[in-house]
């Protein structure tokens, strides 16, 4: 039998941080801002620890996610080294984020590959006509929760 510990957290978060898993760099959740609240001003790329809630994961490995932003644009997650992947079945989870955002512009065939892995229509695909200059992330490590 366990003791318990006295903590403010919620009952819920206890069993939430229970059911979390770690991907790469063991990290935790200690400064972690919400995407909407991160500010680049004219930083090129900035150290950052995220959270936000997962809106789509690559289909074929798990090698990228989407994070959503409340802004409407999602933030293109990758993986440092392509050291580690995301379970396919993450959409909607909540994950914790720490490594480097940056602006980048991300190539038509980049972007056409983004959105095969993702699943889209070929008509979704094939609309894809600019390179797009966005915010992106390369992550050290991940917790999924």
């Amino acid at each position: 039998m366990q003791k318990k510990k006295s903590a403010p957290a919620t009952d819920s978060s206890k069993a939430d941080s229970a059911r979390a898993m770690y991907f790469g760099d063991k990290i935790n959740e200690d400064g972690a801002i919400a995407l909407a609240d991160m500010k680049m001003g004219d930083k090129k790329e900035m150290k950052v620890k995220l959270t936000g809630e997962v809106e789509a994961v690559c289909q074929k490995k798990g090698c990228w996610m989407d994070l959503k932003n409340p802004n409407g644009e999602s933030m293109r997650v990758t993986f440092k080294d392509y050291a580690f992947f995301m379970p396919k079945d993450c959409a909607g989870k909540t994950a914790i984020v720490e490594g480097v955002a940056s602006v980048e512009e991300t190539s038509v065939a980049d972007q056409k590959e983004y959105a095969k892995d993702a699943g889209k229509s070929k008509e979704e695909i094939t609309a894809i006509k600019e390179p797009k200059k966005e915010l992106v992330f390369e992550a050290s490590g991940v917790i999924l929760k």
